[in-house]
């Protein structure tokens, strides 16, 4: 399937013109790249150089009108867009694949004559931004075959690529998948790897989950015991949070902030921002067992090793105030996103309500209710990022008229909560539960491997839509926030290694990817279903362990493991469906 079907392009390009002939880039390719955008040099030496074994030679000035690949910067095109053209030679000047070029001799001069395509011309590739020519790369990559996506040639051939044009730009600015590292460790180059594939989807952000009761994943040098004591746990629970599995082995695991900077560094190359996220004031408990001062409660409490909701949150008070900030302060250092996610869900107050102190300083500050804490306490550490240039993001439990508008809210919980946010100023990002959460089992039945969640066929995600009519309606009324896109869920409870990640995130992940790229009214589930067998091919290429479209392979299966599948019933209500079903 090599070349059988090059033009299948996932996600769905905006514009795509195929000419009649093909392209051959030889063993030496000579490439000018514009100086704006030299932070694509990094993906196309990847795709050209290492996997497809081509012997890449930089040319300036005059040479560069006589470039192979020409890499152009074009500050007018959209922030991500980019412009392909993939053309043999048609004579001095001519445009590329029979476009008519109706601009007089002045407009399609530039300093080095970059913008004309001149005889020797193949590739020429159009950005305004570093990010927007890596989309255009992806797109050159899948152009180009299997080959593209394995690592390393497999042989001695020219890369022979359809004549196109292909005219992109997203749909939506933030296209996230969240993967959680707090659950279950994992190692540094398994998480790049995992950014590369989301890049080849033209995602651009990976929201990364650092924290929570089960493990804190993050070095901080002024609080050492965070991960000498809270980076691991004695053991796991097995299957869902109902299951009476334990597997009685340590795991454990953090990263050094060195090892994140290269993280963050390696997803730029990619055109990935990395959100990091410390999940406060619940889904704590490993950081109290670090620090128990840190607690509400009495109680020292260990590094949790089950899965579910937890009933402990972290004290209020100005001391805890203070250490998150200094913790965020590092975490800013290292992290160069604009936005911090700072957590807030399935806090459980229980601590609060029945802790003197905390409801003595609830009615000091004027509160109605010792829960409005939750909205002080993150609006406390807004405050703190904001100073410093940053926003951050909260889930959806964190909300209402007393939180700044600049705060963005992950909706979650479903299209209600992220209506209510938009109405009180907030941008959102939708990530919705029943729609997005890629853990959540791909089919009804019980041959999942440990089914939990209700029921997201790929061809669900695929209809996923961020802004319904009552989203649209909401974010026009004046002075509502605006629906910045939408994130896909990776929580990893239930997948302990990189190929069980994989199953669960593929081709899903594929699906959400067009979702959020490719303008609505021109998504068709008939079309990407055709298209999608060349786009496993690619993955396969990758050694994306994905999730058969018929069905887990025996050995993806987990028989033994138990879990715990949701539907809903008539009446709209969450229930167990014992049976797997739908």
């Amino acid at each position: 399937m090599d070349h059988a079907s090059p033009l299948d392009l996932v996600p769905r390009p905006r514009d795509l013109r195929p000419g009649s002939g093909t392209v051959v880039l030889g063993d030496v390719v000579t490439v000018a790249l514009d100086r704006e955008l030299d932070g694509v040099w990094p993906l196309l030496s990847d795709v050209l150089g290492t996997r497809l074994g081509r012997r890449l030679v930089p040319v300036t000035g005059d040479d560069a009108r006589l470039a192979q690949v020409r890499v152009v910067h074009e500050p007018d095109l959209p922030e991500e867009g980019y412009r392909l053209e993939v053309a043999g030679a048609a004579g001095p000047g001519a445009p590329a694949s029979g476009v008519v070029d109706d601009r007089d001799d002045h407009d399609r001069r530039n300093d080095d004559a970059s913008e004309t395509i001149d005889d020797d011309a193949r590739v020429v590739l159009t950005a305004a931004t570093p990010t927007g020519a890596c989309h255009g790369v992806r797109t050159l990559q899948q152009l180009a075959g299997l080959a593209a996506f394995r690592a390393t040639p497999l042989r001695e051939a020219e890369v022979t690529l359809p004549e196109v044009v292909v005219e992109d730009e997203p749909q939506f600015e933030f296209r996230g998948v969240l993967l959680d590292v707090a659950r279950h460790f994992m190692p540094k180059d398994q998480v790049m790897r995992f950014i590369d594939h989301a890049s080849m989807h033209k995602l651009n952000v990976l929201h990364l989950h650092l924290s929570d009761d089960q493990g804190w994943r993050v070095e901080i040098k002024a609080y050492p015991r965070l991960t000498e004591i809270g980076s691991w746990r004695t053991e796991s629970q097995v299957g869902s949070s109902r299951s009476p599995l334990f597997d009685g082995q340590p795991h454990g695991g953090f990263y050094t902030q060195e090892d994140l900077r290269e993280i963050v560094a390696f997803a730029r190359t990619r055109g990935v921002t990395v959100i990091p996220e410390i999940d406060v004031p619940g889904h704590s408990q490993a950081a109290m067992a670090a620090y128990p001062e840190l607690s509400a409660g009495t109680a020292e409490l260990p590094v949790w090793t089950r899965w579910g909701l937890n009933p402990h949150s972290l004290d209020t008070s100005e001391e805890v105030i203070e250490f998150f900030s200094r913790v965020l302060d590092e975490v800013m250092e290292i992290f160069d996103s604009p936005v911090i996610c700072i957590g807030g869900d399935e806090v459980d107050m229980y601590e609060w309500r029945t802790n003197a102190r905390i409801v003595a300083q609830a009615q000091e500050l004027g509160l109605e209710s010792v829960d409005d804490l939750l909205a002080w306490f993150s609006g406390r550490l807004a405050d703190h990022a904001r100073a410093r240039g940053r926003r951050v993001s909260v889930w959806d439990e964190v909300g209402g008229a007393s939180v700044a508008r600049d705060v963005i809210v992950n909706s979650w919980r479903g299209i209600r909560s992220g209506i209510d946010a938009l109405r009180d100023g907030h941008d959102v990002v939708v990530c919705t539960e029943h729609e997005l959460y890629l853990d959540h089992r791909a089919s009804p039945g019980l041959q999942e491997p440990a089914p939990v969640g209700t029921v997201h066929t790929i061809e669900e995600v695929y209809a996923f839509e961020p802004v319904t009519e009552a989203v649209a309606e909401a974010a026009a009324e004046e002075g509502a926030g605006r629906v910045l896109g939408a994130q896909a869920q990776v929580w990893r409870e239930q997948l302990a290694t990189s190929r069980q990640t994989d199953f669960a995130a593929y081709p899903r992940l594929a699906a959400f990817a067009e979702a959020v790229w490719s303008p609505g009214a021109g998504r068709d589930w008939a079309d990407f279903s055709r298209r999608l067998p060349t786009h496993l091919a690619r993955l396969d290429a990758l050694g994306i362990e994905y999730r058969p479209m018929d069905g887990p392979r025996p050995w993806q299966q987990r028989p033994k493991v138990p879990g715990w599948p949701l539907r809903f019933d008539e009446l709209g209500t969450l229930v167990h469906a014992p049976d797997g079903a739908a």
